[in-house]
């Protein structure tokens, strides 16, 4: 049974698993949307909500969080200085998740994560 198992392991070793999450992030961040598999979309949704909630107070201390998490400056300035202020009276649900396709050759269900804008 799964009790008590609070993430997903997405069948890889824990830096790799940090580093996938990582780029996954840099990407929605740069590009508002991409197109990823359910299990990444679901664990990358987790990850990447905490550092919006981290960024939205748009001090010194969350660039400093933003960028350990991401080492990517472009990412890091887009994320507190653009995206954030989108959700500052948002707590919370700053992405959707839409299932699209199952991927032909190993039948992935397919799902695209997106930051919401209102």
């Amino acid at each position: 049974m799964r009790h008590k198992n609070g993430y997903r392991k997405l069948g890889r070793t824990s830096s790799h698993r940090a580093a996938l999450l990582k780029n996954l992030t840099i990407a929605i961040v740069k590009n508002g949307k991409i197109e990823t598999t359910l299990e990444k979309a679901k664990e990358l949704r987790s990850y990447v909500e905490k550092l919006i909630t981290r960024a939205r107070k748009g001090d010194f201390n969350a660039h400093k969080f933003v960028f350990a998490a991401l080492q990517d400056k472009e990412a890091t300035n887009m994320l507190v200085n653009e995206v954030a202020p989108k959700f500052a009276t948002k707590n919370g649900g700053y992405t959707r998740i839409i299932k699209t396709r199952t991927r032909r050759g190993d039948a992935a269900e397919m799902a695209y994560i997106e930051l919401i804008n209102e």
